[in-house]
């Protein structure tokens, strides 16, 4: 019975970007300017996840250069440790940290779209989306402690995903970024403080990520809030 929930959740997933995000990760005769359409500065510290339960405020570390997209390269890259506290640092909008002789900075970013467009994110700060790793952090705060959730997670192309330290999803080889195409097994967000954190790996060209919590039931879970301090 499970397994047909997912499979749902996932061909939903593909008609309903499909119908309503076409377009918005193709790379090919971009402007300069196009990132601002897709990655904003945050106004705010903290919002709530939109309409369809998308968390759309994170912080995102400027990519780091890594190759491989299959389950065994994916984990070989992420399990690295490219700087210290890669699994534990919840940062602030300008921090940074250096990985191979090169200093990397993190940035707090927002979105109205339902994605993260990394290619844009990359682009703006003048790295390539190509052959590159990027690490997203972010906090939710809960009003009580919600048992029986899942996170619901796509990206182009593969992505390693924890929940308060704990590794809870993957998807990986060369894919576009589907609503929900990866749902974790259920679990438990604590009352206050939860740290999302996603590993996103690109082999090349387009670049994005999308995230939200179903609820026991599978809908969007939006009583919450997201938080960058």
């Amino acid at each position: 019975m499970m397994i047909s929930q997912w499979n749902f959740h996932r061909s939903l997933g593909v008609v309903w970007a499909a119908s309503l995000c076409l377009g918005i990760t193709v790379v090919s005769g971009s402007s300069a300017n196009d990132h601002e359409t897709f990655i904003l500065t945050p106004q705010s510290a903290q919002k709530a996840p939109n309409s369809d339960g998308f968390i759309q405020l994170w912080h995102l570390l400027e990519p780091i250069s890594a190759s491989g997209e299959t389950q065994n390269a994916v984990q070989a890259t992420v399990k690295t440790e490219h700087f210290p506290g890669q699994f534990t640092v919840v940062p602030k909008d300008g921090d940074k940290v250096t990985v191979n002789g090169t200093e990397l900075t993190w940035h707090d970013v927002d979105t109205n779209k339902y994605n993260i467009n990394l290619y844009y994110f990359a682009q703006a700060h003048r790295k390539s989306p190509s052959g590159a790793l990027f690490w997203a952090v972010t906090v939710i705060n809960c009003p009580e402690e919600m048992a029986g959730v899942r996170l619901a997670v796509g990206s182009n192309s593969a992505s390693v995903w924890w929940v308060n330290d704990k590794e809870v999803i993957g998807i990986y080889g060369n894919r576009q970024t589907v609503v929900d195409d990866g749902i974790s097994k259920r679990l438990t967000l604590k009352k206050g403080r939860n740290v999302i954190r996603g590993a996103i790996v690109n082999g090349s060209g387009a670049a994005d990520f999308c995230a939200r919590i179903l609820d026991r039931e599978g809908k969007p879970l939006k009583n919450f809030t997201i938080h960058l301090n």
